[in-house]
């Protein structure tokens, strides 16, 4: 890219561009230049073709030439990861503005009054067939207000007046859209920097890679459990995949070899090679765009209330004008009660609130799928936490090996990660992770596997049945055979670690112990929780009694229950609900989806399986329990900001049309306040929540 540097100050440039920046370039070069390392702030002003940048002064010279080193195909490959606008520009916004009040006052100032006239009752055409449409529906609402406010000037003959309300309704409009804007980009843009991963096949092997670096023709693996985070068509396998992201279906649908699979669904059983067929860029915008979209549909309680009241209010408004008309017999004070409305600034200023909270809650990788889910768990008493990879590590580490029938450490460990290995949970991982760092290699020799949910792992190999899992599994579903003196000898050894039992024909091979220790600050989380009024916390594990009963004591949580099946995690959450407790489940695996579908907000913590994100109503990428704690906060502020909106609205507009109905103040000033007021509301309520 070419340029030249108009002028420079330490850690500031601005450069001359080549020529002007076509509109559908503006989002593409932003972000290029951004990304520059050392790069802070951009700014490009694409009609004069001038770009202002502020960066690390040690790196002047990398940044430039980075700059330098943009051509047209980096553009296009940047373009071809936007599907829409993204970035409200500043400068359009002046530039709007700029035309908006220098066409007004050039028609003021030097036209004659009857060819002003013409253009004032053109642009009220406008807002005339915006109030026809709305009691063509019918319903009186905002539109219906503006048109008869401005319609009274008319009514009297005072065209200026008429041009003068138009203009500041047009102003409050244009500055209320680039708020609202602005809000959803900086949503769009912190949920963009979440990251997906994905298994790409090379060769006969499995790699894992970001989900952005999959290219067209790429080969990704997607199991039971897992998303899939890419377009394409199905290669091989098939599997029962839920795609009520995309069509609001709730029952999986299957799909095999030839059939489309889209990014945002998720596999429920089953396993497929997926050929990728779009770019993941591209993909994974209209997924996050459709979140949002979604989003604005999951309102809040207090939301509702307020979008609901502002409807209302409409026709009091009308109701209060022909009292203000039939008292007073002034056509300036009836314009003055029609030109204060509520509607408008409880809803943008509600709307700007939710959209700030669900940016800053994806700042700290939390991502909230709508914005009665903030509100349910900022009324949560209850908290129900699973044990594995919440309360505890997300890594387990294999303590120690335990052996039978003959069969070495090796042979165990090596079949068991063999088994272990295509199914996304910390136990299985801590299974394979120790067998790659023995230098054990376990190359696939069993047939089909099969994963009993919250059980275990069932396959065959060389023609035996072979099975790991629970001691339930193993031993009561399974019927696996152990001596009495090795089962109490391995129980003893086994002293505060999760088993987790290998059988093959019937017969116990091997025991892995699993150690499961307690996060850093799980302790101090839980107490930040009861002080943020969480009366109650709850532990829910399919972990032995023992095991579960030391991590209660030192999570200090205030109640446990142990061997559990995901059926009685389910029926725990619907009890506890009945006794008319605001439950919130917190899970990461496939078997706490019932429960964390059933609670009144769900929330599936970093590292977990797909489809508990996919059931979950609130998804944390950080395993630390810290974020639901800053969750918490963040969403009683969301509670009491838009409980402080409503008043602040309610109180300003209520005096605004008290001053306009007396006359105290005209109908244009009274316009100009009002959207003042909201501006200034709206922007207060774009402030960060927590600092």
């Amino acid at each position: 890219m070419r340029f030249s540097i108009v002028s420079e100050i330490p850690g500031r440039t601005r450069l001359q561009l080549a020529g002007p920046v076509p509109e559908s370039d503006l989002d593409a070069l932003l972000k290029l230049s951004g990304d520059i390392d050392g790069v802070h702030k951009v700014r490009v002003y694409g009609r004069i073709g001038q770009m202002a940048l502020e960066y690390d002064e040690p790196r002047r010279a990398s940044v430039l030439d980075a700059l330098g080193a943009l051509d047209a195909q980096a553009i296009a490959d940047a373009k071809s990861g936007y599907v829409m606008q993204l970035e409200p520009r500043k400068h359009k916004l002046v530039m709007d503005l700029a035309t908006l009040v220098g066409a007004h006052y050039a028609r003021r100032w030097f036209l004659p009054t009857p060819l002003r006239a013409v253009f004032v009752v053109a642009g009220y055409m406008a807002f005339l067939r915006a109030a026809l449409h709305e009691l063509a529906q019918p319903r009186l609402t905002v539109p219906v207000l503006d048109a008869s406010a401005i319609g009274i000037s008319f009514v009297k003959r005072d065209v200026d007046t008429a041009g003068q309300t138009m203009f500041l309704l047009n102003v409050g409009e244009l500055l209320e859209d680039y708020t609202r804007a602005m809000s959803e980009n900086e949503l769009i843009n912190s949920l963009l920097d979440v990251p997906d991963k994905a298994q790409k096949v090379v060769g006969d092997t499995e790699v894992s890679v970001a989900a952005t670096e999959l290219e067209p023709g790429d080969l990704v693996a997607v199991r039971t459990g897992m998303s899939i985070c890419i377009d394409g068509v199905v290669e091989q396998g098939s599997a029962m995949v839920n795609q009520a992201t995309l069509t609001g279906e709730p029952l999986a649908v299957e799909r095999s070899v030839g059939d489309d699979v889209f990014a945002g669904t998720v596999v429920e059983d089953g396993s497929i090679l997926v050929r990728v067929r779009a770019n993941t860029a591209q993909t994974k915008l209209r997924s996050i765009v459709s979140l949002v979209q979604t989003a604005d549909s999951l309102k809040s309680e207090g939301q509702s209330h307020m979008e609901d009241l502002a409807n209302k209010i409409v026709p009091w408004n009308f109701l209060l004008a022909g009292l203000v008309a039939l008292t007073t017999r002034s056509l300036i004070k009836t314009s003055a009660a029609l030109m204060v409305d509520y509607s408008c600034a409880l809803k943008l200023t509600g709307s700007v609130a939710v959209m700030t909270a669900m940016s800053d809650a994806a700042k700290m990788g939390v991502m909230v799928k709508g914005a009665k889910y903030f509100e349910s768990f900022a009324k949560a008493d209850t908290i129900v936490f699973d044990k594995t990879g919440t309360l505890t590590e997300a890594q387990p580490r294999l303590a120690c090996v335990l052996t039978t029938d003959g069969w070495s450490e090796d042979e165990v460990l090596r079949l068991s990660a063999c088994l272990e290995e295509h199914f996304p949970h910390p136990v299985a991982r801590a299974v394979v992770n120790a067998a790659r760092e023995r230098g054990l290699e376990h190359r696939e020799r069993h047939a089909a596997v099969e994963y009993i949910v919250a059980h275990g792992i069932a396959s065959s190999i060389e023609g035996r049945r072979a099975i790991i899992g629970s001691a339930h599994f193993v031993f009561e579903d399974e019927g696996a055979q152990l001596e009495s003196d090795i089962k109490e000898r391995i129980e003893s050894q086994m002293q505060g670690l999760s088993p987790l039992y290998l059988a093959v024909d019937g017969t116990v091979v091997g025991v892995l112990g699993i150690e499961d220790p307690l996060k850093p600050g799980v302790r101090e989380a839980i107490a930040d929780l009861h002080a943020l009024g969480v009366k109650h916390v709850v532990m829910l594990t399919g972990d032995s009694e023992r095991t579960a009963a030391r991590i209660a004591r030192e999570a200090g949580v205030d109640e446990f229950k142990a061997e559990l099946l995901p059926e009685d995690k389910y029926a725990y959450v619907e009890r506890i609900k009945s006794e008319g407790r605001h439950v919130a489940m917190v899970g990461d695996g496939v078997n706490d989806s019932p429960a964390l579908g059933l609670a009144d907000v769900g929330l599936a913590m970093g590292g977990g399986s797909d489809i508990a994100k996919e059931v979950a109503d609130i998804i944390l990428t950080d395993t630390d329990l810290a974020a639901i704690v800053r969750l918490r906060r963040m969403s009683q502020g969301l509670v009491d900001r838009l409980t402080s909106s409503y008043s602040k609205v309610m109180l300003t507009n209520s005096v605004l049309l008290a001053l306009g109905i007396t006359g105290a103040i005209t109908p244009q000033a009274s316009s100009l306040l009002h959207n003042g007021s909201t501006i200034a509301y709206s922007l207060d309520n774009a402030k960060a929540y927590l600092r």
